[in-house]
C-alpha cells in the first residue's frame, strides 16, 4: 500500500480520458449493483451538465495507467427558514477491481476534500453504501439533520463536514443534481463497449436491501 501511495498521480480528468474513465467505470461496477450497470453511462452525461465540477474530478494514475477516477457534481441544502448551502457530490468514485482496498479511494475522497473546503463547500453529500465510507469520516444524513426532498432518512444519505458545526441549529433538506436521473439512452451506448454478459451476484441483495433501507 505504501508504494502505491508514493507512486499514485492524482489530477483532474482531461478530455483525452474520457472513453477510459468510462472503460473502467464499467469494469468496476458491471453486475454490482444490478445486471449490468448504468454508472458508465452516467459519467458520460455527467461532463455536459452545468453542475458537473471537473476541476474537482479527478484521476488517480499509477505506472502511467488510470486505476481509478472520481466525478463530482454541485448539489445544496436548504432548511425552512430560507437558509441554503453550497455542497459538493462524489460519485460515482471508481477503483479498477485489482486496486480496491488500498487507499486509492480515500486518496482521491482526501482530495476533493480539501479543494471543497479552500473554495468554501460547506459539506460532501452522497448516497452510498456506508462501509465505503464512515472511514473517510462520513456520518449518516440523520445524524446531522438532513434529509431527501421527501422527508426521508435513507441508510446510504452520507455527509462530511467541510465546515465544522455549519449544518449545526437547522434541518436541513438535500437538493442532488438533476444528473443523477438518468435519462433513456443506456443500452445504445453501452452497445459502444464489447459485450459482457448481465448476470445475477450476491452483492446485488445487499445493495438492494441498502437501497430500501430508512433511519428512523
Amino acid at each position: 500500500m505504501n508504494d502505491i501511495m508514493t507512486d499514485l498521480v492524482l489530477r483532474p480528468e482531461a478530455p483525452a480520458d474520457h472513453r477510459v474513465v468510462e472503460e473502467l467505470t464499467r469494469e468496476a461496477f458491471w453486475n454490482l449493483h444490478v445486471p449490468g450497470c448504468d454508472e458508465h453511462y452516467l459519467v458520460h452525461l455527467m461532463r455536459d451538465h452545468p453542475d458537473f465540477v471537473p476541476e474537482l474530478s479527478l484521476v488517480a494514475i499509477l505506472d502511467g495507467q488510470i486505476v481509478g477516477n472520481t466525478m463530482t457534481t454541485r448539489s445544496r441544502l436548504s432548511s425552512d427558514d430560507g437558509g441554503e448551502l453550497e455542497t459538493l457530490t462524489v460519485g460515482p468514485v471508481t477503483v479498477h477491481p485489482k486496486f480496491q482496498r488500498r487507499g486509492i479511494g480515500r486518496a482521491m475522497m482526501a482530495r476533493v476534500a480539501d479543494a471543497g473546503r479552500e473554495r468554501g463547500f460547506a459539506a460532501i453529500i452522497l448516497l452510498g453504501h456506508p462501509h465505503n465510507y464512515v472511514g473517510y469520516g462520513f456520518r449518516n444524513g440523520k445524524d446531522l439533520s438532513i434529509s431527501m426532498t421527501d422527508g426521508s432518512h435513507p441508510f446510504g444519505l452520507l455527509a462530511l463536514e467541510l465546515a465544522p458545526g455549519e449544518l449545526a441549529g437547522r434541518a436541513w433538506v438535500v437538493h442532488f443534481s438533476e444528473v443523477f436521473e438518468v435519462p433513456a439512452g443506456l443500452d445504445e451506448f453501452d452497445a459502444t463497449f464489447p459485450p459482457r454478459q448481465k448476470q445475477w451476484q450476491p452483492s446485488q441483495e445487499l445493495y438492494a436491501m441498502a437501497l430500501r433501507a430508512q433511519l428512523v
